[in-house]
């Protein structure tokens, strides 16, 4: 064998591509995932590229060329030539390196859940009201440390959306994204009476917002409204239309979601309904 690190142009890729005749199914997602990372300047140079049998055969690196050839940028990559054909029944089978691992790579704290919570943080932004699954959905993991960079409170706020979580079954990513929206959005409203509602439904009356959201939510746990229990983005959508609520001073006796409701802006009206501004 023996390798070499080159810019690879679109061009050269599609016709390398035309060598690929024993490979795996082409994935599109995986393809339109690594184009768009090229487009967005995240592509790095790593030991992980192409490679070639004996017979110059495609053996590895189809997703990565054919995303070059996606995104029309030339980018380097190590090019290997004259791996033996048995080694191809090896060869991509380790475990990708997830937002997670990213995240615990780089020291933070809860990375699990601070993934999951910036990956849905970059759907509120980008795609408010898509369903947030699918391709589409898929954030980098530089995409991740960057959404970190530029909102590095949340990682506080998944503190929040832990206890939210313990006190009634909200996502956490929800309860960490809903947080972080509204108190980057209203500093000027002091969150404890709303936190200490939701999480515990103390001395509450019937038609408080936070008390409808609580108990919203632990029926949707035990799975006695027919909605799903784990959507995120519909927890949310709740969230924030409790929020604005309790807010505005309205009583919500009744927390639901019509077919095609968009996700609700953070009110900017007075404080009210138990909720107190800071001084």
């Amino acid at each position: 064998m023996h390798m070499e690190i080159r810019d690879v142009p679109p061009e050269l890729a599609a016709k390398w591509l035309t060598h690929n005749t024993s490979n795996r199914p082409l994935s599109k997602g995986t393809v339109q995932q690594l184009a768009a990372q090229i487009q967005r300047g995240e592509w790095q140079l790593t030991h992980q590229g192409i490679a070639f049998d004996e017979d110059d055969v495609l053996i590895d690196g189809q997703h990565r060329l054919a995303a070059i050839v996606k995104a029309g940028v030339a980018v380097p990559l190590t090019v290997t030539h004259g791996v033996p054909r048995t080694a191809f029944t090896v060869m991509d089978t380790g475990c990708k390196r997830t937002g997670r691992d990213t995240l615990a790579l780089a020291g933070e704290a809860n990375a699990n859940y601070l993934a999951a919570a910036l990956r849905g943080l970059h759907l509120f932004l980008n795609a408010p009201n898509s369903a947030w699954s699918g391709g589409s959905s898929v954030t980098s993991n530089d995409q991740l440390l960057s959404l970190l960079g530029k909102h590095p409170a949340m990682r506080d706020a998944v503190t929040h959306g832990l206890a939210f979580n313990r006190g009634c079954r909200i996502t956490i990513t929800a309860a960490t994204i809903g947080w972080y929206l509204t108190t980057e959005a209203r500093p000027d409203v002091d969150q404890s009476p709303w936190w200490d509602g939701v999480v515990s439904g103390a001395m509450l009356e019937v038609g408080d917002p936070r008390l409808t959201l609580r108990n919203t939510m632990l029926k949707m746990a035990k799975g006695d409204t027919g909605r799903r229990r784990d959507d995120s983005r519909e927890h949310l959508l709740y969230y924030l239309k409790s929020w604005n609520a309790w807010v505005e001073g309205r009583s919500m006796k009744l927390l639901r979601r019509s077919p095609n409701e968009t996700m609700p802006r953070i009110s900017s009206h007075a404080v009210a309904f138990g909720a107190s501004a800071e001084a």
